[in-house]
C-alpha cells in the first residue's frame, strides 16, 4: 500500500499510483487545524479509488497528529457524507461556511 506524504513546501498531502501523483491541497487555520481546499487525481487514475484512498489516507495522518480538518473540498466533503465515521476529525470550531 502506498503511503501518504505530508509535503509542507507544497501544504499538500501527495499520494504516488504508478508513476502519477494525486494530492490534497491544505491550508493551515491554526496549528491543529487543516482546511482541505482541493483534490487532484490524475484522470488516468480516476474512477479507480485513488480519490477515495488518498482522502482516507489524509484522514488517517489527521487523526495520528491530532489534527482536525475543515472539509473545503467538495470531493473531501463527498467522502465525509459516505463515511461518517471519519467526522471525528471535523473541526467543530470552525464551518466550511464561516471559515
Amino acid at each position: 500500500m502506498s503511503t501518504i506524504h505530508n509535503n509542507t513546501h507544497q501544504h499538500r498531502f501527495e499520494l504516488e499510483t504508478d508513476g502519477k501523483l494525486s494530492f490534497v491541497e491544505y491550508q493551515s487555520v491554526n496549528d491543529e487545524t487543516l482546511a482541505l481546499v482541493h483534490t487532484e487525481v490524475d484522470p488516468s487514475l480516476e474512477g479507480h479509488g485513488v480519490g477515495s484512498k488518498l482522502v482516507e489516507g489524509v484522514l488517517a495522518y489527521v487523526e495520528d497528529h491530532n489534527l482536525t480538518i475543515v472539509p473545503l473540498c467538495p470531493f473531501v466533503s463527498a467522502y465525509l457524507k459516505r463515511h461518517p465515521d471519519w467526522n471525528r476529525v471535523v473541526s467543530t470550531s470552525y464551518t466550511t461556511t464561516g471559515f
